[in-house]
């Protein structure tokens, strides 16, 4: 798995468990939901987990099953992170 980016040219501030992540360098604001936040921090603590690990480590901490649909729904957010520059490409 590609780690996080460093956020030296973003700002994150979060409340609760939402975020929004702010890009100095484009002027880009993106929002992250729970799941999204999530998920960005454990690619940020975690930088060696495959998209399984991530998947099952998200699951047991939101104690929800780690199902084809809930692994699906990581990639998906992954490509997001991303897409948006908050993850290095894999």
């Amino acid at each position: 798995m590609a780690p996080a980016t460093p956020l030296a040219s973003r700002l994150l501030k979060s409340w609760g468990d939402e975020a929004v992540v702010y890009d100095t360098a484009s002027g880009d604001t993106h929002y992250l939901k729970p799941l999204t936040l999530a998920l960005y921090q454990l690619c940020h603590d975690h930088p060696g987990y495959t998209s399984v690990d991530l998947a099952a480590a998200l699951a047991a901490r939101l104690e929800v099953a780690n199902t084809p649909q809930f692994q699906e729904s990581i990639e998906d957010t992954l490509a997001s992170l991303r897409t948006i520059g908050l993850l290095k490409p894999a």
